[in-house]
């Protein structure tokens, strides 16, 4: 598990949910470059609620709407994330399906994605993503599932 700044804690004691510093310092490329690029910024993370914020500015198709796939790079995120801090340290996350209904554009401010868990497994997790605008209007729902692998699977 991870405890204060980071650290690893015996799972045998219960440990505190980690806060965004101890989460960053564990993944410290959490966004990864896309996100990057998209201006993706993590507000909150734990297994159990991811928020982050995204600018509709940059991430337009060319009406000038927030781009369907934006949106879909927001859900994604947001749901691995939480995935791979319910899967960590034993097991990384992978995505394996997502689908994502668009119910309204947005062509200026902010918008922001909330993932909370249908499903936390052993092998697989479930998040639904709502993304909404700065007024709180529902702009998108999406559904992730991540396969959870043995991190020691995982090529470096």
């Amino acid at each position: 598990m991870v405890g204060q700044n980071g650290a690893m804690t015996d799972s045998t004691q219960p440990a505190a949910t980690p806060n965004i510093d101890d989460i960053l310092a564990v993944m410290p490329k959490v966004m990864g470059a896309l996100g990057e690029k998209m201006g993706v910024v993590l507000v909150e993370a734990s297994a159990e609620r991811v928020v982050a914020t995204m600018p509709v500015e940059g991430n337009t198709q060319p009406y000038g709407l927030l781009h369907g796939g934006a949106s879909v790079v927001l859900a994604e995120s947001l749901g691995s994330i939480g995935s791979a801090i319910h899967a960590h340290p034993d097991r990384v996350a992978v995505g394996v399906d997502i689908n994502a209904t668009h119910h309204r554009g947005a062509t200026s401010g902010i918008v922001t994605g909330v993932a909370t868990p249908v499903h936390l497994g052993r092998t697989t997790t479930s998040y639904d993503v709502v993304i909404t605008d700065d007024r709180g209007k529902r702009l998108c729902t999406a559904r992730i599932t991540c396969a959870l692998v043995p991190a020691d699977r995982i090529a470096s």
